[in-house]
């Protein structure tokens, strides 16, 4: 409940959040929102500019933009979706055990993950479209292991800090094996990191299926999806530049979505920035304690002398508590 409100405090985050939803829902409501096939193509509508008959106009081959961008979205997004978690699968196994066990299996894959590091993304995920070819699978793969490297790196690191904490040691001694160790103590203290790196990983795998796609090398012809309606549309970007801007904002809210709500998710779950948060309502409060001033402390004062004043009528009054009740019991016993 915490993360959600100190999430909600970022004005940014929740903005991303709000385009994401509005993604999610046009992508799943395109049936209803169009009635026109992605694929029909309609000659006597070629190159259309947006009107109220096509809202974003229509491409070189008369298919309405707007339904192929609804539609296209769906295929975009599976692909960042499925190829974050092939990252996720591969690459978080492997960083557990590089960091926790060390040695020569450490070494091998930092060593292997080097190598991986030494290619930019759409690179690494070319070379893989080459090997394996066309295809929404294939894309798939390729991407999701372009982002492998960066999943190994993070956790590794995450793990080599957690298990030299003492709750590690001390479940070691109770006789907890590795198996349980790995997974209720390790990974478990590791996920924070792990989430954030998720949610920024989907922009940057957008964005290289996106790259793949306008080289012709991403989905299947005729299929819609972003990047492959950028590459068919610029040859007409003076002509008809609506063929490549509506697809290109697309991509660019997409990708800035993620990375708002990845921002977001870090500063909300970052244990640094929670302690911060309390410490500076401690801080708060105690100023506020000590801003309260001459007149806090003379209320202070007319409080203790009322009670001084109380006081003074059964005995002595605050100060003189004690002796006044010795006093009293003087008197009662003469």
């Amino acid at each position: 409940m915490d993360t959600w409100k100190r999430f909600k405090r970022n004005r940014a985050a929740v903005a991303g959040l709000v385009i994401l939803a509005v993604f999610v829902a046009a992508v799943a409501a395109a049936p209803l929102l169009t009635s026109r096939d992605p694929v029909t193509q309609n000659l006597e509508a070629v190159l259309r500019p947006p009107s109220a008959e096509y809202l974003l106009g229509t491409d070189h081959l008369g298919r309405d933009i707007f339904t192929r961008i609804l539609y296209g979205g769906r295929i975009t997004l599976v692909i960042g979706l499925l190829a974050v978690a092939v990252g996720l699968a591969v690459g978080v196994p492997l960083g557990v055990v590089s960091g926790y066990y060390g040695g020569r299996v450490d070494l091998v894959i930092q060593r292997v993950t080097d190598m991986l590091l030494s290619f930019p993304n759409i690179l690494l995920a070319l070379a893989l479209v080459g090997v394996l070819g066309v295809g929404l699978q294939n894309v798939i793969v390729a991407v999701g292991i372009s982002t492998v490297p960066q999943f190994v790196r993070l956790v590794r690191g995450s793990v080599l800090t957690i298990r030299e904490q003492t709750y590690v040691e001390a479940a070691r001694a109770l006789g907890a094996g590795d198996r349980l160790i790995l997974t209720r103590h390790v990974l478990a203290n590791a996920l924070t990191p792990i989430i954030v790196q998720a949610t920024l990983s989907m922009g940057v795998t957008i964005l290289v299926a996106a790259g793949l796609g306008f080289l012709g090398l991403g989905v299947e012809p005729r299929t819609a999806e972003w990047g492959a309606m950028l590459g068919e549309g610029r040859n007409y970007i003076f002509s008809a530049h609506w063929t490549v801007t509506f697809p290109g904002l697309a991509i660019f809210l997409a990708v800035l979505a993620f990375n708002l709500v990845g921002d977001g998710l870090r500063d909300a779950l970052d244990p640094r920035l929670r302690s911060q948060g309390l410490s500076g309502a401690g801080a708060a409060a105690a100023e506020g304690d000590a801003g309260a001033g001459p007149g806090a402390r003379a209320a202070a004062g007319a409080a203790a002398g009322a009670g001084a004043g109380a006081g003074g009528g059964a005995g002595v009054g605050a100060s003189g508590g004690g002796a006044g009740g010795a006093g009293g019991g003087a008197g009662t016993g003469s």
